[in-house]
């Protein structure tokens, strides 16, 4: 059974920015994609981003468009989202899953999830 912890969110400044990581165990991630959701206040989890089990291929939502990056260290089983711009609207807990079909990550629909981690964007 895959464990994953998300860290490095925090409280932060409209336009600046953060690094959140997803350590997985239980699992090796070499041959999984990894994508990044997030969830609002009051709203649905929503898909942000995800990447490729090689890291080769990215994929975002409009939302998070080149402001985010997903990026990967299979050698350290862990996933990363650096995040620029930062706007009030991305505030959300912010969460990581792992799927063996890329595209089957956007559905969302998984069991488990880990316990996220808090971003808060200040105006």
């Amino acid at each position: 059974q895959v464990q994953l912890v998300e860290s490095g969110g925090g409280l932060v400044q409209a336009g600046g920015s953060l690094r959140l990581s997803c350590a997985a165990s239980g699992r090796t991630l070499s041959s999984y994609a990894m994508g990044w959701f997030r969830q609002a206040p009051g709203k649905k989890r929503e898909f942000v981003a995800a990447v490729t089990a090689s890291g080769g291929s990215t994929y975002y939502s409009d939302s998070v468009k080149g402001r985010f990056t997903i990026s990967r260290d299979n050698a350290k089983n862990t996933v990363y989202l650096q995040m620029n711009s930062l706007k009030p609207e991305d505030t959300a807990v912010y969460y990581c899953n792992t799927d063996i079909n890329f595209w089957r990550l956007l559905t969302q629909k998984y069991d488990y999830w880990g316990q996220g981690t808090q971003v808060t964007v200040s105006s």
